[in-house]
């Protein structure tokens, strides 16, 4: 039974359209093979899918360039003429560009001012107005930042200050033999903090010392001393 032809029309179903076209797209890829092969021919295939993704076959003795050559001096054209000229416009007008910025830095720098009119002149200065007015609003945006920074360090340090005092005082409740002490010596532990902006130590004697007890209260030296920075 022979096998009935196939219209040749566009496939509405995606999965089947993209089968039909992975498998004629190997079946042509190997046709060029084969002509590369057997007839010495250079043959260069360039496809892209309905998903966008490109295809080709290049002659394992060409380059894409050289075939493109080989194409323009066959068929007497240029095809890169019309893209260079294009990217010949585009090269000037960025040059015009950078010719127009550069004249407009000198001109806000104080160069270039000569050959401008009241009107002009006016305008440079409007500008600059504005540009040193925005340049003062950033400035002082950076300074406050940098105060609640500065504020979030102070209430930091703050706190523990709060935390030393408040360990001090539990250490001093929980063993007697913390106490304030005046004299330098072999000390077992020392505990830091800070009072009216006098830096105070608390250390903690061993038991062979023999300290002053206040009141009959404790058994540590009371004393205050300030650090050296």
């Amino acid at each position: 039974m022979a096998r009935g032809q196939i219209q040749i029309k566009r496939i509405e179903n995606q999965t089947n359209r993209q089968v039909t076209y992975s498998k004629r797209r190997n079946g042509l890829f190997k046709k060029a093979q084969e002509l590369t092969v057997l007839c010495d021919a250079k043959v260069s295939i360039i496809m892209i899918s309905s998903t966008q993704k490109l295809h080709e076959y290049i002659s394992p003795s060409s380059t894409i360039k050289q075939l493109f050559d080989q194409y323009q001096m066959a068929v007497g054209v240029d095809l890169w003429r019309s893209q260079y000229e294009k990217m010949q416009l585009q090269l000037n007008k960025l040059k015009d560009v950078n010719r127009n910025l550069k004249w407009e830095i000198r001109r806000r720098i104080g160069e270039s001012v000569n050959d401008m009119g009241y009107d002009e002149t006016v305008n440079l200065i409007e500008e600059i107005h504005n540009s040193l007015q925005v340049i003062r609003e950033r400035k002082y945006k950076v300074i406050n930042n940098q105060i609640e920074t500065g504020k979030k360090k102070l209430r930091n340090v703050e706190d523990i200050h709060r935390s030393l005092l408040l360990e001090f005082d539990i250490e001093r409740q929980d063993d007697p033999h913390y106490a304030l002490v005046e004299n330098e010596g072999d000390y077992n532990s020392v505990i830091g903090f800070t009072n009216g902006g006098q830096q105070i130590v608390a250390l903690r004697l061993p038991t062979n010392h023999h300290p002053y007890l206040p009141s009959g209260e404790g058994s540590g030296r009371r004393a205050t001393f300030d650090l050296l920075d």
